[in-house]
């Protein structure tokens, strides 16, 4: 018998999402965002479940060629543009968008303008206020126009820095306004809204949303509260079982450091997951943990994480679970735990615990 932990994906969950940022953005085409693994999800569960996406948007080129050689024949926009300038065959080949964002890659794609046979679009990526990629406002037409006249198809794009900041509007109309005045007159189509902004600044979307953690069904604040409205579904269910269980008398401490103290007889159940499957060690007393006699149940209880989370394992107080025994199954994570509950008891976000999960976890992809 294997390990009993597994990453179970709900593609299903996938395509739900996915309809939801269209009901959202319904003027908009998507670039569904599958860099670092699909968020920790599999490419193979993302083409599955996103295939009626507009098109991926990623970040390495072999990731694109994985996309092209498991029958992806849709548009591929690779985020950061080309990081050398020897891929611009193959990118070529690929069919692939590519986002630029830096004096280099200008270079590269001017050197390479007599070379292309069919035509690459060009995401010209502007830097409104996020500074972290992209030309400054003043200089984002002048690049423009020496990537237009090297005969590329050009197109616009930023990124707001605050959207995830729900009352924060006026920071992300401040970036749209730089962005408007910049490109006035400009042809082409507009890239800007990622989940926060699909989610709450609609009147900033562009041609083309980049929808990322909301398709995982998780929340840009970091907050699932922020996003029951949206009633999107969690993708991944991170699941194990309870694989001993030990009798406590008052007093007793649990784990390393023994950083919980019995406050009473009581028993703790040892589950088959820690920090080297991608459970925060860092989760706090009280993290919740579903304990259930089936996965697929409507029963079962939260038991509150007690003692700090070690390599292989973890420990939960069963005192509201009297039921439980060796066996038992739990979700660490999904429909019944929110990955955002669990990163919000861990000092972290969503996104970061999905996508380090590790690869010594199972994966079901269903």
């Amino acid at each position: 018998m294997n390990r009993p932990i597994l990453a179970s994906i709900d593609t299903q969950a996938f395509a739900h999402n996915l309809s939801r940022v269209r009901e959202l953005a319904p003027e908009s085409k998507i670039w569904a965002v599958i860099k670092a693994r699909s968020y920790g999800h599999s490419f193979e569960a993302a083409l599955k479940g996103l295939g009626s996406t507009d098109g991926f948007a990623l970040l390495d080129i072999q990731d694109a060629v994985w996309l092209r050689e498991h029958g992806w024949q849709g548009r591929i926009l690779l985020l950061e543009g080309l990081f050398h300038e020897n891929e611009l065959d193959l990118a070529q080949e690929l069919h692939c968008d590519l986002v630029v964002h830096c004096d280099a890659q200008v270079d590269w794609l001017e050197r390479y303008a007599d070379k292309v046979h069919k035509t690459i679009s060009v995401f010209l990526k502007m830097n409104t206020g996020m500074n972290r990629l992209g030309f400054k406002p003043e200089n984002y037409r002048t690049i423009f126009h020496r990537l237009h006249v090297a005969g590329y198809h050009m197109h616009h794009m930023t990124h707001f820095a605050n959207a995830d900041q729900i009352n924060q509007a006026p920071t992300v109309g401040s970036q749209l306004e730089i962005f408007s005045q910049a490109t006035d007159g400009l042809a082409g189509s507009t890239s800007l809204a990622n989940s926060a902004a699909i989610l709450w600044h609609r009147n900033a979307l562009g041609d083309w949303v980049r929808p990322g953690i909301m398709l995982y069904g998780a929340s840009p604040t970091g907050l699932y509260s922020d996003i029951e409205h949206a009633h999107l579904k969690p993708v991944m269910q991170l699941r194990s079982e309870i694989i001993d269980i030990q009798d406590l008398h008052k007093g007793d401490r649990i784990g390393y450091g023994g950083r919980f103290i019995a406050p009473e007889d009581m028993r703790i159940g040892i589950i088959a997951c820690g920090y080297a499957d991608g459970y925060p060690r860092h989760a706090k007393d009280g993290t919740p943990v579903w304990v259930g006699n089936s996965i697929d149940s409507n029963g079962g209880v939260i038991c509150p994480l007690v003692g700090r989370v070690s390599m292989d394992m973890l420990t939960v107080d069963l005192r509201n679970a009297s039921d439980a025994k060796i066996g038992s199954v739990v979700e660490l994570w999904g429909s019944k735990v929110p990955v955002d509950e669990v990163a919000r008891m861990s000092d972290t976000i969503g996104y970061e615990l999905l996508c380090a999960v590790a690869p010594r976890v199972p994966v079901s992809i269903k």
